[in-house]
């Protein structure tokens, strides 16, 4: 099974499992009203000050989001842009997405294949998003592909703001660190159903076992190399070695200048 299946069928069972849990594990007892709100409440934090500090304009534009989920953000981007292009390694996630949302008509959902953003061609959006999504990649390189791939599809006087996790350092103590290395390294060699078993056996959930899951970290010096080569100019790195950082870049002349780090 290659990586990228691996993924898909890790993230189907997800779905099948509590797709809300899965996609915002920060709550257990989502309803559809909470989590639907959660996403609206995300974009105000998130999205809306980058749009105010640039001075972008959403209007009669096109957004794609990187790992779209059930839609908990992708509907309130179908009320700001005029069209949005929503990407999920999980057919069983893009189910409920456009189940739970089905009379949103500018929304193209698109079943990722795990590697790239094929489906959207080259400088065809305006902005290009994703959250909580580049921290569950199993590879460096991935993510590092998937920066380029958002530079590509951006136009030249497009935005991106993405999320990556910017630290390696062990959020658990060394029993549950150790634990999860060699649940996750069951995993990596491809004895996936071990690996779940291990992690139900020391009382771990066995949804979150393996790479698909904890994915890799990335430094943000890695970040902002990426997004430059792939022609693009970083515009500012948020929470440099947290878990939760964040990047966010453009291809215009007017987004020129050293990047911000906070």
């Amino acid at each position: 099974m290659t990586v990228a299946k691996a993924m898909r069928h890790d993230w189907n069972e997800r779905a099948r499992k509590d797709a809300f849990f899965y996609i915002a594990s920060w709550r257990k007892d989502w309803d559809l009203p909470a989590f639907l709100k959660s996403g609206e409440d995300d974009y105000d934090r998130l999205v809306a000050p980058l749009f105010r500090r640039t001075g972008f304009l959403t209007q009669g534009k096109t957004a794609i989001e990187l790992g779209c989920g059930a839609g908990r953000m992708t509907h309130v981007f179908a009320k700001h842009f005029a069209h949005v292009l929503a990407f999920d390694v999980s057919e069983e996630m893009l189910k409920r997405a456009k189940t739970l949302l089905p009379h949103s008509a500018n929304i193209t959902w698109l079943h990722s294949n795990g590697e790239n953003l094929n489906g959207a061609g080259d400088a065809s959006a305006d902005f290009v998003f994703s959250y909580l999504v580049l921290q569950h990649l199993p590879h460096e390189e991935l993510v590092c592909a998937y920066i380029r791939e958002m530079l590509r599809v951006l136009r030249p006087d497009g935005l991106c703001l993405f999320q990556f996790n910017g630290s390696s350092r062990p959020t658990m103590n060394w029993k549950g660190h150790l634990a999860w290395k060699l649940i996750d390294g069951l995993w990596a060699i491809r004895l996936r159903g071990l690996s779940r078993s291990v992690a139900k056996l020391v009382g771990f959930d066995p949804q979150m076992a393996g790479n698909s899951w904890h994915g890799t970290a990335i430094t943000a010096a890695r970040v902002a190399e990426t997004v430059q080569a792939a022609g693009g100019t970083v515009l500012q790195i948020n929470g440099e070695e947290t878990a939760m950082a964040w990047c966010s870049a453009g291809k215009s002349s007017s987004a020129s200048g050293a990047p911000i780090r906070q």
